[in-house]
């Protein structure tokens, strides 16, 4: 390792990993200079910075319903007032009676319902936008994490006029340790973003930055990016099948054709916050379904289970677990 990334660094990051990350956009279709990269300390922080940016007290931000947890704890905390995004079937004119300071969405197997908008619900996204002037923030956290073809062009790469952000993370394809994210930016948001970035702390973890692009260079890379997928596919399949050998009868669910979530609904609508304790108890966790949505829900009857960790063996032993639990559960 260079002496050199153990002192102080540009607040924009590594020259060299900006260049990198730069030209594998410009790879998955959306162009873009290696001077539109911001390095973010983890992918959280991006989420972090836009909220600065934009939200003040009573600002209208556009989410779907459900989406990623922390993104909404973070929106909350600056004091943002939620409006409808249905990333599926967008309709500007909800947002030209109710303007969104933005919209952030998660197009490729979104946290936690792991849905992947197609090449058309894309396009009508990025119309929308464009025809109301709202600006795109798009979380892009899982992309390489595809299990089955499927779509997954980056939605700011079809506008045409609405100010954007992308960003995406290392921390599901290398290590989440490493706390490194990147996000780009349309030209009139990316100097701003760099300063409330430098303000924040200076400069992301050189280090990291440094391990991160030996394994991009590296030409084993997507060798390994290959066998992590491979992995994940095979313990997702046998997840389900578990699944459907344990919840048939409880839940219904749509497999996911990437990322790590099971997003199951419930045949009775429970509040699943009152189950997790019972749950933890008996040696099984998930995520309770309510509080991924911006507008607060008595009782979701939605739970989302992360099949990325658990070997079929397990997968089978905790899911039946969990299904007895849910049938004496009378919460």
């Amino acid at each position: 390792m260079p002496k050199e990334m153990l002192q102080y660094g540009p607040s924009e990051g590594d020259p060299e990993l900006r260049q990198r990350i730069a030209e594998e956009l410009c790879e998955r279709g959306l162009p873009c200079a290696a001077d539109q990269v911001l390095i973010l300390s983890g992918s959280q922080q991006g989420i972090d910075l836009v909220g600065k940016l934009f939200i003040d007290p009573g600002t209208a931000v556009a989410v779907e319903s459900p989406t990623y947890l922390a993104a909404l704890q973070v929106f909350r905390f600056f004091g943002a007032r939620f409006v409808n995004c249905r990333a599926e079937k967008p309709d500007p004119a909800e947002w030209q009676y109710d303007k969104p300071a933005f919209a952030y969405v998660t197009p490729t197997f979104q946290n936690p319902s792991g849905r992947c908008l197609d090449a058309v619900q894309r396009s009508a996204l990025a119309a929308a936008c464009d025809a109301t002037g709202v600006p795109l923030f798009e979380d892009d956290p899982y992309r390489d994490l595809a299990y089955d073809l499927c779509e997954r062009t980056p939605v700011c790469a079809g506008l045409k006029h609405a100010a954007w952000v992308y960003q995406g993370s290392f921390s599901k394809s290398l290590a989440p340790g490493l706390r490194l994210g990147y996000l780009v930016a349309s030209p009139e948001l990316l100097p701003l973003l760099t300063r409330l970035k430098q303000a924040a702390d200076l400069h992301s973890n050189r280090i990291s930055q440094w391990l991160v692009l030996q394994q991009l260079n590296d030409p084993l890379q997507q060798q390994r990016l290959l066998e992590l997928v491979d992995r994940y596919r095979q313990r997702r399949d046998a997840f389900e099948a578990a699944l459907r050998r344990h919840f048939g009868n409880l839940a219904y669910w749509d497999k996911p054709s990437g990322g790590l979530f099971f997003w199951l609904t419930l045949h009775r609508s429970i509040d699943t916050r009152q189950l997790l304790p019972l749950a933890i108890d008996a040696g099984v966790a998930f995520m309770p379904g309510e509080p991924f949505h911006p507008v607060p829900v008595a009782s979701s009857g939605k739970l989302r289970l992360n099949f990325s960790h658990a070997s079929e063996c397990e997968a089978d032993v905790g899911l039946s677990k969990l299904a007895n639990l849910l049938r004496t559960f009378s919460g």
